[in-house]
This record gives structure tokens, C-alpha cells and sequence, in this order.
């Protein structure tokens, strides 16, 4: 049955962690999709209605979408009314946007276009890219128009829409969420518009696009700057002996205020990222936000300091380590900080053993599985072999552990759960 918003043919250009639940989410309300991925595991997986990585409600909707016939998966672009780019963006090491897959993905789709397509960037994307994905596609399909060549009903309309979801709630803040989406042109806008009303129930902001991918890098730039905030907090909190959660919890009391709980680090594809984008742009306004970067990115270090402090009280020591992905309650590794503390102990103390557990995760990353002093073991396991305890992750199954458990270690609680 086709949606009554929508009822052309997209192609969602990367199963990831965003692209994955968007192609879902549609094929669910009766859009027929296509979802594309370099991955032939991925492919293949999809294509059997499994999910590739764990997401709460994920998987009951995808094996549901493959009976219904509504989502296939293919590792090549095919012809389709619509497209959706959600790939990767990464910063590169000298701290700049890596927008290779983005345009990886448009000299691909660009032989498939016809005349009426909507192009619509989803992957989050410093300003004037989207701009930059038209005049890329228009050079490639010289025979169709773009929005640079006409203002009104060009034969490729073009937009930006970023994504603001959070890992563990996809399923229901896709559908919930407020969502921006800045056209090329205001019909450009309009016609991306048409896919989202789809399933989201939350406002449609329309705008353009350049302020489409600015208001994502705000977004994302705010949070950094106030967790860089309560992440300094700690740090001097340690050094005079004194208990953050405390400090927090008493400053919060004051009506206008309200600082954020600190933790190991930042990680994510977002909030991590993101920021250097804003840098990148304007190096030498963006002061605020380059530092909050360097304080997100400099607690793991401290952290390690203080693990290797308290190590060093012990002849053998035996370092529980319990969390390795960026959040609680999700099997996301992308840039956590409890893989860099992790690995970065492991090298730094090659004579500690070092026991790390994940109740997300099956085995260790391929960045953690050389080191010959870390082991991959059940929780319990690890925290009675321990003599220190390293909290570096809230997940549900943490926070309820028996406190007689750790009677006697060590306990380093990042995450304050414990007190």
C-alpha cells in the first residue's frame, strides 16, 4: 500500500547507524526503499531483515519492512524518485571535515538521476556543502538543471536535512524529533519536506540550507561547550579533594543554573566531531569552542593518570575496566573515550593485567585486541580479580550491581553512579 505523503522509490545511501533506522522507518509507513552500502556484509544482512548493530526496536521493525517487501538492500546506486545520504563524516588527524564519502556517494548517484529527483544531505556537513553537492552533481549531469541554474523548478531539487537523534532512542526520536530542512531553493525545501512528513511527527522547519547545516553544528557545539564545562569542574574538583556530584548537585540548586553531570570524555559521531567542523570554518572566531574541544578531548588522559596513580599501590595490579562503548546502553564505539583510556593504560602499563567488560559488546574492538595484558571477561569476573575498578560506562546492568562487589577495591566512578 503507498503512503499517502509520499509515494516515489528512495535510495538510502549508507546503513549505518542513522541510515539504517531512516530506511527503516520509511519502508515501515510504505515507502518503498533501497538501501545502499559498500558493506557486502551489511548488504546481506539487511537483505535477510538482521539488523548490522544493535538499536532498541530496530530489529523487529527491519524483518518486518523485508516481509512486507517494502526494503531491499544493494551495494549499488540504483535509478530512484529520491535519495537520502547519510555516510560518514569524520574529521581527518589534522582536526578537518572528511567529506570524501559524501561526494563518493554523489559521483555514484549522479548517472542514476532523472529528471524530478530529490537529493537530500542527511550526513552532518560544515556550511556551503550541500552548495558544493549541487555544483558537483551539475557538473557530472550537465543534460538536467540544478537549483544554481534555475530559481523555480529546476529538474534536481536538493536539500539538507541533519539528523539529531540519540543511539538507544533512534526508533521513536526519528519520529518524534523536530527536524530542519534547508532547500537550495524554498521548493527545493518543500519537496525533501514531502519524504519527512512521512513519519515525523514533530515540527518541519523549513529553511536553506547553508543555515540548515549551521543550526546542526550549533546544536552539537552548545552541548560540547557545557559538558567541556562540567568536565573542567571535575578535574579541579580532583585536584582539591573534593567530591563534583557534590559540587553539582549543591550549584544546581540555584534557579539559573544547571551544569551538566562530568564524565571520562565526549565520543560519539557527533558531539566529538562536529565542533572541529565550526573550527575548520572560522579558526580564529571559534575560540570557545576549540577549547571546549581540547578539555573533552584531554579528560581521558586524566583519567588514565588517575587509574595509573592508584595502580601504582599495588605490586601486580588488576584493573577492572567496565564500559568501552561511547554511552550507556548501546554497542557504539565510534570515539569513546573508554576505548582511549582503555588502550592508552594498556600501552602505558604493560605489566598491569587489565580486565575489561561490556555487557554490549561480544569481543574486544580491533584496536584493543593486540595488547596482550587486556582480556575481554564477564563483569563479576572482572571486578573480583580486581584490585581497582574503573567505571567508564553507566550501563543499566552497572548500575545495579551489588555495592558488596566492590568491598575492598579501588573504585574510580567517572560516571558518578555509585556514590
Amino acid at each position: 500500500m503507498a503512503n499517502p505523503f509520499y509515494s516515489g522509490t528512495v535510495a538510502v545511501i549508507g546503513l549505518g547507524y542513522i541510515g539504517l533506522p531512516t530506511a527503516v522507518v520509511l519502508a515501515s509507513r510504505g515507502v518503498r526503499v533501497i538501501g545502499v552500502d559498500l558493506n557486502p556484509v551489511t548488504v546481506e544482512r539487511v537483505g535477510r531483515g538482521e539488523i548490522p548493530f544493535f538499536e532498541p526496536d530496530l530489529a523487529t521493525s527491519l524483518s518486518g519492512a523485508v516481509a512486507l517487501g517494502n526494503i531491499s538492500a544493494t551495494m549499488e546506486t540504483p535509478v530512484a524518485d529520491a535519495y537520502i545520504i547519510a555516510v560518514p563524516t569524520p574529521i581527518t588527524p589534522d582536526e578537518q571535515a572528511d567529506m570524501s564519502a559524501v561526494f563518493a556517494a554523489a559521483a555514484a548517484l549522479a548517472p542514476q538521476l532523472r529528471p524530478g529527483a530529490i537529493v537530500v544531505l542527511e550526513s552532518t556537513s560544515p556550511p556551503g556543502t550541500t552548495e558544493e553537492l549541487s555544483r558537483t552533481l551539475a557538473a557530472a549531469r550537465p543534460d538536467l538543471t540544478f537549483p544554481d541554474d534555475v530559481n523555480d523548478s529546476p529538474d534536481i531539487y536538493i536539500a539538507h536535512c541533519p539528523e539529531r537523534v540519540l543511539p538507544g532512542r533512534l526508533m521513536v526520536e526519528l519520529v518524534e524529533n523536530n527536524r530542519v530542512i534547508g532547500g537550495l531553493t524554498p521548493e527545493c525545501a518543500e519537496r525533501a519536506a514531502e519524504i519527512y512528513r512521512v513519519f515525523c511527527r514533530g515540527e518541519i522547519q523549513l529553511s536553506d540550507a547553508t543555515s540548515a547545516e549551521m543550526a546542526k553544528l550549533a546544536e552539537n557545539s552548545y552541548r560540547d561547550v557545557n559538558i567541556a564545562y562540567a568536565n573542567e569542574l571535575s578535574m579541579i574538583c580532583d585536584k582539591l579533594g573534593l567530591d563534583v556530584w557534590e559540587i553539582v548537585k549543591m550549584a544546581n540548586h540555584h534557579p539559573r543554573v544547571n551544569i551538566l553531570q562530568p564524565g571520562p570524555g565526549v565520543g560519539g559521531h557527533c558531539i566529538a566531531v562536529d565542533p572541529w567542523f565550526l573550527v575548520g570554518v572560522a579558526p580564529e572566531e571559534a575560540v570557545l569552542i576549540r577549547t571546549a574541544r581540547m578539555v573533552n578531548d584531554g579528560k581521558p588522559l586524566h583519567v588514565v593518570q588517575q587509574i595509573r596513580k592508584s595502580a601504582g599501590r599495588f605490586r601486580e595490579p588488576v584493573v577492572a575496566c567496565l564500559g568501552l562503548s561511547y554511552k550507556a546502553n548501546v554497542d557504539d564505539i565510534r570515539e569513546s573515550p573508554a576505548v582511549e583510556i582503555v588502550a592508552a593504560l594498556a600501552e602505558q602499563e604493560p605489566a598491569t593485567t587489565i580486565l575489561v567488560s561490556d555487557p554490549m559488546l561480544s569481543r574486544l574492538p580491533a584496536s584493543l585486541a593486540s595488547f596482550p595484558n587486556l582480556t575481554l571477561v564477564k563483569t563479576q569476573d572482572a571486578i573480583a580479580a580486581a584490585d581497582i575498578v574503573a567505571l567508564l560506562v553507566d550501563h543499566n546492568q552497572f548500575r545495579t550491581l551489588s555495592r558488596k562487589l566492590l568491598e575492598g577495591k579501588v573504585v574510580l566512578d567517572t560516571r558518578g553512579i555509585w556514590r
